[in-house]
């Protein structure tokens, strides 16, 4: 866009401007990919493009069944128009398999089934690289009440259900994945929606036949590819229709 626009907030992975009327930001994706708190970074061209197509897909299916989001509308490749939220300062991640910090943590090997979905809440402070938090804190520290709490577990569990089956139809397993959620206010009244992203940038997703990594992994652990797979995940959603040919997974 040749106008100027206000920058409200600067991700590792999205840019927030103002939005076109009060009470909506633009939500810019980047093609910067970072892991293990910035420490490892680089610029994957095409995964902005990408992952702002899988999150307007998922985002938009969320809603039809009554989990509301940020989410109003994709604007262009890398752009999207949301709800301007209250961001409650606390990552949310739910486990169906132990992976990543999990298995490290608790000494469980990868791959294996959890007994049930675990949600975990982190929080939202990279100086302290997210640690993890208790209900306790989050109450203690009025990080966020005990009713949006409740709120926030029901709809994960809504959201983990939907995307295990939304996945599991095209042959990817949902091992993981993180979420954030903010406040809208109404007068005096508050409610929680899903805000964020869901992308291969935060879930793990793994091919149920063979387990291939399908996601950030990729990246984080130099398995090469990040960019094919990315594709590969929209390519299975049915989504890649509108996809530059650049992206497409081809080097031609």
């Amino acid at each position: 866009m040749t106008t100027r626009r206000k920058k409200i907030y600067e991700g590792k992975a999205k840019i927030l401007y103002e939005g076109p009327e009060p009470g909506t930001l633009i939500q810019y994706f980047k093609d910067d990919a970072t892991a293990f708190n910035a420490q490892k970074k680089a610029v994957l061209e095409g995964k902005g493009v990408i992952n702002n197509r899988i999150s307007e897909y998922v985002m938009t299916r969320l809603n039809t069944i009554g989990v509301q989001n940020h989410f109003i509308r994709r604007l262009n490749l890398r752009e999207q128009l949301i709800k301007e939220v209250e961001i409650i300062p606390l990552e949310v991640v739910c486990r169906n398999i132990a992976a990543g910090s999990m298995s490290t943590r608790l000494g469980l090997p990868e791959g294996q089934a959890l007994p049930r979905s675990i949600i975990e809440f982190y929080y939202k402070n990279d100086a302290l690289q997210d640690p993890l938090v208790t209900e306790e804190h989050i109450t203690a520290f009025n990080w966020a009440s005990t009713q949006e709490i409740d709120d926030i577990l029901a709809m994960t569990l809504r959201v983990n259900d939907f995307l295990t089956g939304m996945f599991g139809a095209v042959g990817i397993t949902l091992v993981d994945f993180k979420i954030e959620y903010g406040r809208v206010w109404e007068n005096d009244f508050s409610r929680v929606l899903l805000a964020d992203e869901i992308s291969p940038d935060s879930c793990r997703l793994w091919d149920s036949t063979t387990n291939e990594k399908l996601d950030k992994d990729r990246f984080r652990r130099d398995l090469g590819n990040v960019i094919e797979s990315y594709t590969e995940v929209a390519r299975r959603l049915g989504i890649m229709k509108e996809m530059p040919r650049v992206i497409e997974g081809g080097v031609g």
